[in-house]
This record gives C-alpha cells, structure tokens and sequence, in this order.
C-alpha cells in the first residue's frame, strides 16, 4: 500500500513537473510579424495649396520610399527621424496642454495606414498653438503652410 501510494505521488510529480514544458511547446502565442514597409494614406484638405489631395506613402525600412505622395522621399525621411527620437507624430495634443490661442488657418489632414508596425488613425487642423505646432512636426508628411490667419506661424521645413 505504502509502495503504491509512494509511486502514484511520484508519478503525479513527475507530471506536473512536465506540464509547464508541455504548455510552453504546445502553443506560442501568435505574433504579429514587424512592417518592413510603413504604408500611410494621407488626405489634406483646406490649405489653399496645391498639395490638397488624398496621396500614398511607402517608407521602406531599408530607406526606399514610394507612392503617390509628392516628398515621398522627405516624408519618410522626417517619419525616420521622428522615429530614432522616439516621438510618436501621430499622438494627440495631450488634453491637460497648455495652447496659445491662435488660428494658423482652415487647413485639415487625416492620415490612416500602418506606421512602425502599427495602425495610424489621425487627425490634424490648425485650430490652435498646439495643433499648428503638432502639423508643422510633420512637415513635409503634411504640406508647409504660411499664413492663414492672424497670428499663424510661417510652417517649419
């Protein structure tokens, strides 16, 4: 009885001991293999520019560059800079952000795809300090504008 109890305890051992093996094997949880190429639609409306339009931009990570988009090349190149300083261009202005109250002109752009291996879904205007500041990080992504209203910044290049 006592041998009998002795090798059921270490059999049960044994097979718990094995379980967490067994599990690790049995199923990886699936990953999501890394975007070799960032692929972005960007749509710009309102700015009284000749770069109002909807354009396709592909930023290769071994630096090639394509699409529709007329700076394709400066695009992702200022994308990879952001990118190595670890800004996220495509964040919201942060709620609690303290904007001067200023309107750089009706200008709008939406920008939707896939950046770094992941979705993009944003929004951009110049309806405020923050907001222009925010459109003028993305400069060439989104097309320089000077002017547009009283107290609106030249945009950065």
């Amino acid at each position: 009885m006592l041998r009998r109890i002795a090798c059921t305890a270490v059999a049960s051992l044994a097979a718990l001991s094995a379980a967490p093996a067994v599990a690790q094997e049995a199923s990886p949880a699936p990953r999501l293999p890394l975007a070799e190429q960032d692929q972005l639609t960007v749509t710009v409306s309102g700015t009284g520019t000749a770069e109002d339009g909807t354009y396709q931009l592909e930023c290769g990570s071994d630096g090639s560059y394509g699409g529709t988009h007329r700076h394709a090349a400066e695009a992702c190149d200022r994308l990879g800079q952001l990118a190595r300083e670890g800004a996220d261009p495509f964040a919201p202005v942060p709620a609690d952000s303290l904007c001067t109250m200023q309107h750089g002109g009706p200008g709008t752009a939406h920008v939707t795809g896939v950046w770094q291996g992941r979705p993009v879904n944003a929004t951009y205007d110049r309806s405020g300090g923050c907001e222009i500041g925010r459109w003028n990080t993305m400069v060439p992504v989104l097309p320089e504008v000077t002017g547009g209203g009283a107290g609106a910044p030249l945009g950065l290049r």
